[in-house]
C-alpha cells in the first residue's frame, strides 16, 4: 500500500475512533448531600477524562462522563468519595450521592484568656457579649430585601439589554433561556421541598414512617415529584399533609426493598 494511502487510513481510523468515544460520552446530572452541612460549592472531578464540575447551592451538579470513568467528590467539610460510572449511572435520570462529615477531633481544649469552665449556661454570664449589628437594625435602606439566586441572576444576564446585545437572541436560540428559566422553577420547588422537610424531625421519619435518616433527602424527592405533593403543601394542612407522605412513605419502602 502507498504511504499515502496508509497515512489517509491511519488518519480516519483515528477520527473513527474518537467519534466513537464521543458517541458514548453522556451528561451525568446529580445532587450531593449531606443531613447536616452544606453541599454547595463540592467540587466533582472526572478523573478519567480530566473534567471537572463543582454543585451550586443546593448541591445539584453535572459533569460529562462514560463508562467506568471515575468521579471523585471533594470538599473540605466532607471525606473524600470516589465513585465508578456503571451503566445504571449513565441511564438515571438523577444520580444522588452521599457525603459524609469530616469530623475533626481534638484530644484536649483549652480556653483562654477568660477562664471559662465549659457550662455555657455558667459561662455567658460572665463575659460581655456586644449586640448583633445588621442591616434591620441600623435601619438601613432594602434591609430586608430579598437577594436573587445564582439561577435568577444568570437569567437575568442572559435576557437583559434585548437591544443592546445579540446575546439574548443567542440564548434564547440556544436554549440556555429555557434551561435557566427550568432551574429556577427546579430550586423554588426544592426550597419548598426543605422546607417540610423541617415540618417535622428526624427521628419523625425514622420512628413513624420508618424511613433511615441518609435515605429522608431521597423519599422527599420521590413524594416532591408526584403531582398532587404541591397542591397539598400550598393548602397548608400539615394532617392532610403528613398523611400523604405516609402513604407514600409505603410505595417508597416497598421500591427500595427497605421492608
Amino acid at each position: 500500500m502507498p504511504r499515502s494511502k496508509k497515512l489517509l487510513f491511519l488518519i480516519v481510523m483515528l477520527g473513527t475512533s474518537l467519534s466513537a468515544q464521543t458517541l458514548f460520552l453522556k451528561k451525568v446530572e446529580g445532587r450531593v448531600y449531606s443531613p447536616k452541612s452544606d453541599v454547595s460549592a463540592v467540587h466533582v472531578l472526572n478523573t478519567t477524562l480530566g473534567k471537572a464540575s463543582i454543585t451550586d447551592g443546593n448541591g445539584f451538579f453535572s459533569i460529562t462522563a462514560k463508562l467506568n470513568d471515575t468521579l471523585v467528590f471533594s470538599a473540605i467539610q466532607f471525606k473524600r468519595k470516589m465513585m465508578v460510572v456503571t451503566a445504571a449511572v449513565l441511564e438515571s435520570k438523577m444520580l444522588y450521592v452521599p457525603l459524609q462529615d469530616a469530623l475533626t477531633e481534638l484530644d484536649e481544649v483549652v480556653v483562654m484568656p477568660y477562664n471559662l469552665s465549659g457550662d455555657m449556661a455558667k459561662d455567658l454570664g460572665k463575659m460581655e457579649i456586644e449586640p448583633v449589628i445588621t442591616a434591620s437594625t441600623l435601619g438601613l435602606p432594602n434591609a430586608y430585601l430579598k437577594l436573587p439566586t445564582k439561577a435568577e441572576r444568570d437569567l437575568y444576564a442572559a435576557t437583559a439589554n434585548p437591544f443592546m446585545s445579540f446575546d439574548p437572541l443567542i440564548n434564547a436560540i440556544t436554549g440556555r433561556t429555557k434551561m435557566l428559566k427550568k432551574r429556577i422553577a427546579r430550586d423554588k420547588k426544592y426550597g419548598r421541598t426543605e422546607r417540610v422537610r423541617a415540618f417535622y424531625p428526624d427521628s419523625i421519619y425514622q420512628t413513624e414512617l420508618k424511613v433511615p435518616v441518609d435515605r429522608i433527602s431521597d423519599f422527599m424527592y420521590f413524594c416532591e415529584v408526584d403531582s398532587a405533593f404541591q397542591t397539598i403543601v400550598d393548602s397548608h394542612d400539615q394532617f392532610r399533609l403528613w398523611e400523604f407522605m405516609r402513604k407514600k412513605s409505603i410505595n417508597y419502602r416497598k421500591n427500595n426493598k427497605l421492608e
